[in-house]
């Protein structure tokens, strides 16, 4: 039997220790700290930020100079208001407004020339902050970015302002941001509004997340979206707050835009929304396909229609799903698209006539695509108007769902109701029509389940039955809870063939 003696215990457990060390793998190396991003502070590049200078010029030495060196952040440091004509982005360049700063359109139209679609219409506005096939573009920072709107309109009038045309009609009102063909897009965090014309413009954009943004817009501003997804893939939009007179957010596929293909693939989570048109829309414009959308847990509130799909071209919408929604709609002003309905599902065509850059070429009559595969699920309503669904012919619309969606319709406006908006269409725009909770016009394959209806109190003589359908084919009707506005001399369901 081997003897170790005490003295030699020491040097026999230094040995076992390095043998154990030798059997562990090796240790890796310290990781090495992330490099931070390179910083082009726009003040070096000449900005002053005082409010008056136009500090385009320095802010695009500054963006140009990013880029060049690889990419990096371009700062508008805290404390100051830098007013800037139109810049250009870079691939590879994070714009970061600072909290406590502000980038502001410069107050002067003339400088606003390049169309924001295409190079010859000058009748939709002109660009200010764009992007042209890029890649890796992000906004950030928690400032603000500022529209400017007073300075680019005339007058308020009623409840709009008055646009102000040039001499050849021209309205070249700036876009906040034009992003066309942008791979890898990130806007977060910064107040985005004030806008003269649309705020964000997404054209062809593929990879996009904007998130915990403030988009809010002087209510009372013409065509002031809040967020225009057109021809884009893979977006999410995710807590959000938007305030816009016209739609708050907005999916669609213009003409000018067609070689990017469909818009697909679109998510909207945990958003409030608030327009005088419709807080969430697809379409007019769609000459592709809109479809695999997700419209879930939001808020609805302040708007003339609350969640609508109004297909006014040749492209078709399918595969869309809204979910754990409250929506609250009223009556505004008839210059404003929409009849305070808190759902509204359309197609019909444009208006006949020739030269209209919203036809195809060449083509003279308006076309409309089908709308079918509409999902609604535990959807809270409360409303002036009621769900309104109608095509121009009776397939055009089919395999709709509604599904615990349950709505109170009751007066809140001193606006009179009884009419249905099927504005931009062929024929009458504003259709006379008794205000059911559920009304169906021409449509097939319509299902409602587990859905309610109630009706406030001093209800107007035209408000009329739960649900009323004209010349609908395959209408089921599972749990319906609720009665007609006037039970004693009107049904709950009250169902006419076409031409009724």
């Amino acid at each position: 039997m081997l003897r170790i003696s005490s003295r030699s215990w020491p040097l026999v457990l230094a040995a076992l220790l390095l043998s154990c060390r030798a059997a562990l793998p090796p240790t890796p190396a310290a990781t090495a700290a992330p490099t931070p991003p390179l910083v082009f502070n726009v003040r070096a590049y000449g900005a002053v930020g005082d409010g008056r200078t136009d500090d385009a010029p320095a802010l695009q030495r500054a963006l140009n100079a990013c880029a060049a060196a690889g990419g990096g952040r371009v700062l508008l440091p805290t404390g100051g208001t830098f007013l800037a004509g139109p810049i250009a982005l870079r691939s590879h360049v994070e714009l970061c407004v600072e909290s406590g700063a502000t980038l502001r359109a410069y107050p002067d139209p003339s400088r606003y020339a390049r169309s924001a679609f295409a190079a010859d219409n000058r009748g939709e506005g002109s660009r200010w902050i764009s992007a042209d096939s890029l890649e890796q573009v992000t906004l950030c920072g928690g400032g603000v970015v500022d529209g400017n709107a007073p300075a680019f309109l005339g007058p308020a009038t009623g409840d709009a302002y008055a646009v102000r045309r040039g001499a050849d009609n021209s309205d070249m009102r700036p876009h906040t941001l034009t992003l066309v063909g942008v791979k890898g897009l990130r806007i977060h965090d910064l107040t985005i509004g004030n806008s003269a014309y649309w705020t964000i413009h997404l054209a062809g954009c593929d990879d996009v997340a904007i998130s915990d943004l403030t988009v809010r817009n002087d209510q009372r501003v013409p065509n002031s979206d809040g967020i225009d997804v057109d021809h884009s893939r893979h977006v999410r939009i995710t807590n959000c707050h938007v305030e816009s007179g016209d739609d708050a957010i907005c999916l669609k596929n213009r003409r000018e835009f067609a070689a990017y293909g469909p818009c697909e693939d679109i998510t909207v989570s945990n958003c409030t929304l608030s327009s005088r048109s419709c807080a969430f829309k697809i379409g007019s414009e769609n000459m592709d396909h809109i479809g695999r959308v997700v419209v879930d847990n939001c808020l609805v509130s302040g708007s003339n229609r609350g969640l609508g799909i109004q297909n006014r071209d040749e492209g078709t919408v399918s595969d869309v799903l809204f979910s754990n929604i409250i929506v609250e709609s009223s009556y505004v002003s008839d210059t404003w698209w929409g009849k305070a309905e808190p759902i509204y599902i359309t197609s019909y065509p444009r208006p006949d006539g020739p030269g209209s850059r919203r036809y195809a070429p060449g083509q003279t009559q308006g076309r409309a695509g089908a709308v079918h595969d509409i999902y609604f699920s535990n959807i809270k309503c409360r409303s002036e108007n009621g769900i309104y669904v109608s095509g121009d012919v009776a397939d055009r619309i089919s395999n709709i769902f509604f599904d615990q969606v349950d709505i109170q319709l009751t007066k809140t406006t001193a606006r009179p109701g009884g009419l249905y908006d099927r504005r931009p269409a062929a024929g009458p725009g504003l259709v006379p029509g008794a205000t059911s909770a559920f009304y169906f016009d021409r449509a097939r394959d319509i299902t409602l389940r587990n859905c309610s209806v109630r009706w406030g109190a001093g209800a107007p003589v035209y408000f009329a039955h739960a649900v009323e359908s004209h010349a609908v084919a395959g209408l089921r009707l599972t749990n319906l809870v609720g009665e007609s506005a006037f039970p004693a001399r009107l049904k709950a369901v009250q169902e006419y063939a076409a031409g009724k």
